[in-house]
């Protein structure tokens, strides 16, 4: 038996569009954001979804209500073992300002190595890679086989994905789809990364490993 579990980034957000940083902070899809989730959730509408988990945080909680419209009797349960990274002082600031101090390649390659100490005010890579790993597990766990929506962010998303395969170091787009396979017998496998059937390409998605930066993460 296999379980499939499908992971969607929320939709883009105000602090999106103007590169502003949120791990824990929050802000509303933006009407752009929400045009996006609408065809996203058109394109998982026969997808015969059993359950669907998502991050507390308001902007997933948005982003799973849009896709569940087209599966009214699935229930969707909140776990913050799917919030985002915590960064800390650096919330609610501008992308560039954290840029100054850290390249995002590599605050994200020691946070994936579990070795980043925490940026101030923030978590450790190790707590946000245990949680990361821990949560996934837990859905595994409680679903052993079907369909399963997963809604979080970008760099939780991400993180998950690169313990899968390191094909899933790629810039996750708002409202992408990636799709996980997990059998009875633990095997994993990633079957699709970061699909952009919303077509809101990488405006809001930051790179996993070094490449040219683009816009805002979260």
């Amino acid at each position: 038996m296999t379980l499939t579990m499908t992971l969607v980034r929320h939709g883009r957000t105000h602090f999106n569009a103007r590169r502003i940083l949120q791990g824990r902070c929050d802000s509303p899809l933006t009407r752009d954001g929400r045009a996006g989730v609408r065809t996203t959730a058109r394109h998982l509408a026969a997808t015969p979804f059993a359950a669907a988990w998502a991050s507390p945080s308001g902007r997933a909680v948005a982003t799973a209500v849009e896709l569940l419209r087209h599966h009214p009797d699935v229930p969707l349960r909140t776990d913050p073992g799917l919030l985002e990274y915590a960064f800390g002082v650096y919330e609610q600031k501008a992308e560039r300002v954290l840029d100054e101090v850290v390249a995002w390649p590599d605050l994200v390659a020691d946070v994936l190595a579990g070795t980043h100490p925490g940026l101030p005010g923030g978590e450790s890579g190790r707590d946000f890679m245990d949680r990361t790993r821990d949560v996934f597990a837990r859905i595994a766990a409680t679903h052993d086989e079907g369909h399963v929506l997963v809604v979080g962010h970008g760099l939780a998303l991400g993180a998950y994905l690169a313990t899968v395969d390191d094909v899933g170091l790629v810039p996750l787009p708002n409202a992408s789809v990636s799709t996980v396979e997990v059998e009875r017998d633990g095997t994993v496998r990633l079957t699709s990364v970061a699909v952009d059937v919303a077509q809101q390409g990488h405006v809001a998605a930051r790179p996993m490993r070094v490449a040219t930066p683009v816009a805002s993460v979260a």
